[in-house]
């Protein structure tokens, strides 16, 4: 295997097994940092945005012109940016959840809630998480097949949003079942599921995987991010905002991707 193989893989997976850092926090905390969860998910927000508009975008819609020409080139650009928040959109109408999985909850939440319930709870929310972090995966791995600075900065970001969803996981486990290593296996496994949709991903597309494919990959990629910061990071991190750290935190994140990206180019 050649390196940026490797090297993709490698950051899906620490990308993904970020749950379990989330698992490790509900276990020695009781109360949860509100102005860092915020941040943090806002910042989250500001990279995929940003790198989404300004780096994926443009290069895969330049790969679709140079093979198809400008117009049809904008046209399937445009096709593949949709085409990627579609992919998200079905997947949340196939695989509903009670709550929504990806809803960032805190350390205490799950103390007043009735126990019998909760072990139920962690477990469809690790079942849902799976399968959702599919392609998150697949993004985190094309970005950084394509250019590994890029996707190290996707790979931090999605680190960051995966760490509320480990205790969102961890937390009705333990409260249910009283088994910290339980808990904390079953979170740290749902974030599996990225580097095993990278990888499925990739043995799908790799025969075809011509300069225009890849570029279409590379737009539906960024619509996929466009859809988890709209749809799951800025609530999230507004819900739990307590002055302007959600804010801060995104302006943060573009801020520090741009800068990447001009010292890089």
């Amino acid at each position: 295997m050649h390196d940026p193989f490797i090297i993709a893989l490698s950051l899906t997976t620490l990308a993904g097994l970020s749950t379990g850092i989330g698992s490790a926090i509900a276990f020695v905390t009781r109360r949860s940092n509100i102005g860092f969860l915020a941040a943090a998910l806002g910042f989250s927000a500001g990279v995929m945005i940003y790198v989404s508009f300004v780096e994926l975008l443009p290069t895969g819609q330049l790969a679709l012109q140079q093979q198809f020409g400008p117009h049809l080139g904008r046209w399937l650009a445009a096709g593949g940016l949709f085409g990627g928040i579609l992919v998200v959109l079905l997947i949340d109408w196939l695989v509903p959840a009670q709550d929504n999985p990806h809803e960032a909850r805190l350390v205490e939440d799950a103390a007043a809630v009735d126990a019998s319930s909760l072990q139920r709870a962690g477990l469809l929310t690790a079942l849902a998480l799976g399968i959702h972090n599919f392609p998150e995966g697949m993004a985190t791995f094309m970005s950084a097949y394509t250019d590994p600075v890029v996707g190290l900065t996707i790979a931090i970001a999605i680190a960051l949003h995966n760490i509320p969803e480990g205790i969102s996981v961890a937390v009705p486990i333990y409260y249910a079942t009283g088994s910290r290593r339980r808990a904390f296996w079953l979170s740290f496994l749902s974030g599996l599921a990225e580097p095993v949709g990278a990888l499925l991903g990739f043995m799908l597309l790799r025969p075809f995987l011509t300069p225009w494919l890849l570029g279409l990959v590379l737009t539906a990629v960024a619509g996929v991010m466009l859809f988890i910061s709209l749809d799951q990071l800025i609530p999230n991190a507004k819900k739990y905002d307590q002055g302007h750290q959600a804010v801060y935190g995104l302006v943060a994140g573009m801020a520090i991707m741009a800068v990447t990206l001009l010292l890089l180019s």
